[in-house]
């Protein structure tokens, strides 16, 4: 048989190609928006693809189901109860797919949403036992889904408790578990590992929640500390159950004057580079945000309007080209171009830049007397600790300086690492504040290694 996992680092996704060599068939399950890799191992393969297969309809990034469908002529299969406006084949629990010798058997797991579906994989070469699953948003490696994206968040939660223990953990100890997600999506905890499988045996020890076996416990614990939910949720499920898309335009090449013009226009500058570089200068009035960092789209969905045109800014045309294909991803289509050549066409034009001052965390602290300090990471996690004096609003959250900043000091964005400051910094440039100073190469925990004092809310 064939098995080959594929993950979209930005986003945190996995996907499957599974199928028998000697049948020449496969199935694809929950296809990223790039689809490029699934053909290409095809292709090396030698099968066709021939059915495409959902977990549940997505809230975090766009499916490829569309673009597949239009390469292959696969046939589209998902849950009844995903009611999507596309051709497709619904099936209910217990439905099985032949593929050659392996064969994919339909488990009905609702939680994360009604319709969510995970899928058994048995190789009857080798027997009729499932050696693995396809756990979609159900079942991470060392975390849950979380509940609250499709139905209220108790209710999601208690289903999530029944699918996990009357379904997935009667498979045997020995299946494999393979997950819709990695560490970094938002569609499941803190508990999320990297790790790209497990197992049925090793999650029921080791997954801390899993060993609740109190429905209600469960629930009050899962529901207790939810993240933010991803940005642009319900669009990007209004994406994914509507008709199928083909795929889009690649965005063009726009000349410096031309990005003056649209952005006079009201068009958003995004500036790709990494953070360095966007410190040493950049265009007035553009936002940071590295497509080199993990979470690119999800950053940009948080900063952006989906009706809003975008123009990207990159090292060059390479760098911003891949960054409009991350920003499709997440249901960001009005990429309106990128600037021709990078950053070094406009400095070569003597146009005007930006600098933004960056300081580490030492100097930092030297200068605290002097300085407000804006820490924009999530709420729990400054009330777990912050920095004396320090205002929080989490970075997606910032559209200028908020109460609590003297306006007449300058203001040092501060996060955990450095990069969601990156983000804010830019942020709190482009809506007016003059004197905005990044602390980059770490950030509050840092603050706490040095013995520093930190304050806890609540």
């Amino acid at each position: 048989m064939i098995f080959r996992q594929f993950i979209h680092d930005d986003l945190g996704c996995g996907s499957y190609l599974v199928g028998d060599e000697h049948a020449g068939v496969a199935a694809v399950v929950d296809p990223k928006l790039e689809i490029e890799d699934y053909l290409a191992l095809a292709r090396y393969m030698g099968v066709e693809i021939r059915h495409i297969l959902e977990t549940h309809n997505h809230a975090d990034h766009v499916s490829g189901h569309g673009r597949l469908r239009a390469a292959t002529g696969a046939t589209i299969h998902i849950h009844r109860l995903a009611e999507p406006d596309y051709e497709h084949e619904p099936f209910d629990d217990g439905w099985e797919l032949e593929l050659g010798t392996v064969t994919v058997r339909a488990l009905h797991t609702p939680g994360h949403r009604p319709e969510h579906t995970a899928f058994a994989l048995s190789d009857n070469d080798r027997g009729p036992d499932p050696w693995a699953v396809l756990s979609g948003d159900t079942l991470f490696v060392g975390d849950i889904a979380r509940p609250d994206l499709a139905v209220e968040k108790t209710e999601g939660a208690q289903a999530i408790f029944h699918s996990l223990h009357d379904k997935l953990l009667t498979l045997p100890g020995e299946c494999e578990v393979w997950p819709g997600h990695l560490g970094g999506s938002m569609c499941g905890g803190p508990g999320m590992s990297m790790k790209i499988s497990s197992t049925i045996a090793f999650e029921t020890r080791h997954n801390e929640l899993l060993r609740i076996s109190d429905a209600d416990a469960f629930v009050r614990r899962t529901t207790a500390d939810l993240g933010p939910q991803p940005p642009n949720f319900k669009a990007i499920v209004a994406i994914n159950r509507g008709p199928l898309d083909h795929g889009h335009p690649r965005p063009g090449e726009l000349s410096a004057t031309e990005i003056q013009r649209r952005q006079a226009d009201g068009a958003l500058v995004v500036d790709v580079r990494g953070e360095l570089e966007f410190d040493e200068a950049h265009i007035p009035g553009a936002l940071c945000n590295p497509a080199i960092r993990a979470g690119f789209g999800t950053k940009l969905a948080w900063i952006a309007d989906r009706e809003r045109e975008i123009v990207l800014v990159g090292d060059d045309d390479r760098d911003a080209s891949r960054a409009a294909e991350l920003a499709m991803a997440v249901g960001i289509h009005r990429i309106d171009g990128y600037l021709g050549g990078g950053m070094s066409s406009w400095s070569g034009l003597g146009l005007p830049v930006r600098k933004l001052e960056r300081i580490d965390v030492d100097a930092l602290h030297a200068r605290r007397d002097e300085l407000g300090v804006l820490d924009v990471r999530e709420p729990h996690e400054f009330d777990e600790g912050h920095i004396p004096g320090s205002v929080s609003v989490p970075y997606h959250d910032v559209t200028g300086l908020p109460g609590g900043i003297d306006p007449g000091r300058p203001v040092a964005v501060v996060c955990s690492s450095g990069q969601r400051a990156a983000v804010a910094a830019s942020l709190l440039q482009a809506g007016g504040a003059d004197d905005v100073i990044r602390v980059a190469g770490g950030g509050v925990g840092t603050w706490r290694d040095r013995g520093w004092e930190l304050t806890q809310r609540g």
